[in-house]
Order: structure tokens, then C-alpha cells, then sequence
């Protein structure tokens, strides 16, 4: 008895993990994708159509850290969740395409509910 006790308490700390483990990819996936956007269509008109390069520096290193803070949490989150294989791929690539984090994040969690469904 107490053993299967233990079995759900593992499960049920395991699904906690794996939901935070979405909400902070989702949660800077669309920091991320935000920052790129703003980079693409406020930043860069400003430097090149009136010659005002602040917005390309300061959103510019926003947008670096954010990405590489993506990427990292992309990674864990995968590990944590165990993401389908095409996940990371999809996930790095959607991160370099506009709107590329809301859409995979859409994607994902499509998927995971339909895997979700299947088990039940």
C-alpha cells in the first residue's frame, strides 16, 4: 500500500514538474517572440528610417539574452517533459521565425494534450 502511495506521489511530483517546466517555456517563449517583434517592426525602422539606432541596441540585447534564455529553457523543459524528439528542433527554429514561439508553443501543447487523451 504504502508503496503505490509513493508511486502516485511520484507522479503527481513529476506532473508538477512538468507543469512548470511548460509554464516557464511558455512564459519566455513569449517574451522571446515579443522582443524579436519588437526588434523587426519598431527597432530596426527606427535606425533605418530615422536614423535613431537606441531602440536596435537596447531591445537588440534584450532580445539576445531573452533568446539564449530560451534556448536554455527550451532544453530543460524537453528533458523535464519528455518533449516529442521533433520538439527542440521546432522549438529553435520557431524561435528564429516572427511569431515562430507562439506558434510552437500552440503546437506543443496541442500535442501534448492529444498524448494526454490517448493515455486516458
Amino acid at each position: 500500500m504504502s508503496h503505490a502511495q509513493l508511486t502516485i506521489k511520484q507522479i503527481h511530483n513529476l506532473r508538477k514538474k512538468q507543469s512548470a517546466a511548460l509554464k516557464s517555456l511558455t512564459i519566455i517563449g513569449y517574451l522571446e517572440g515579443t522582443s524579436f517583434l519588437l526588434l523587426l517592426c519598431i527597432a530596426m525602422p527606427l535606425k533605418y528610417m530615422l536614423d535613431i539606432p537606441e531602440g536596435v541596441k537596447y531591445i537588440g540585447m534584450a532580445h539576445g539574452i531573452l533568446f539564449i534564455t530560451y534556448i536554455i529553457i527550451l532544453i530543460g523543459s524537453a528533458i523535464k517533459m519528455k518533449m516529442p524528439l521533433w520538439a527542440i528542433p521546432a522549438g529553435v527554429l520557431g524561435s528564429l521565425l516572427p511569431f515562430g514561439p507562439f506558434i510552437f508553443d500552440h503546437l506543443l501543447k496541442k500535442n501534448l494534450q492529444e498524448s494526454v487523451s490517448k493515455e486516458a
